[in-house]
């Protein structure tokens, strides 16, 4: 069923989603109208921690699903909500300032690591463990 990893999906898009949010709210204040990318040191910022979510994103949730299915769902549950705690770290810091992203960035790089380094292994395990 992978409860924890739908829970855990629908959690990180609804972390996204608010980053979104926050670049149109961005825009607005820092009257950076559209197409533009640059203005606001603040709105880039906004700008910035929305599309390095969107990176992340990418890696992450394949990963946290594979991980989950074929190693431990519950791991996976428990390893993904330190990333989505991680990435709320990393915006939260980088909105008030670049250099206060890193504990964030840390934690959710180290989080993707354990998900695909055990997965690397675990699938590793059973190709090998198949012949």
């Amino acid at each position: 069923m992978l409860l924890g990893a739908s829970l855990i999906t629908v959690s990180a898009l609804l972390v996204y989603f608010v980053t979104i949010i926050n670049v149109g709210r961005a825009r607005a204040k820092y009257k950076v109208m559209p197409p533009a990318m640059t203005g606001d040191e603040n709105f880039e910022r906004a700008l910035r921690v929305q599309q390095n979510m969107l990176e992340q994103l990418v890696l992450f949730l394949p990963i946290m699903w594979i991980f989950s299915y074929y190693v431990s769902e519950l791991w996976g549950a428990i390893i993904g909500g330190v990333w989505i705690l991680g990435r709320v770290l990393y915006a939260w810091g980088y909105y008030q300032e670049a250099k206060k992203r890193m504990v964030g960035f840390g934690i959710s790089s180290l989080s993707i690591m354990a998900l695909l380094l055990t997965c690397l292994y675990s699938l590793t395990m059973a190709l090998v463990g198949s012949f």
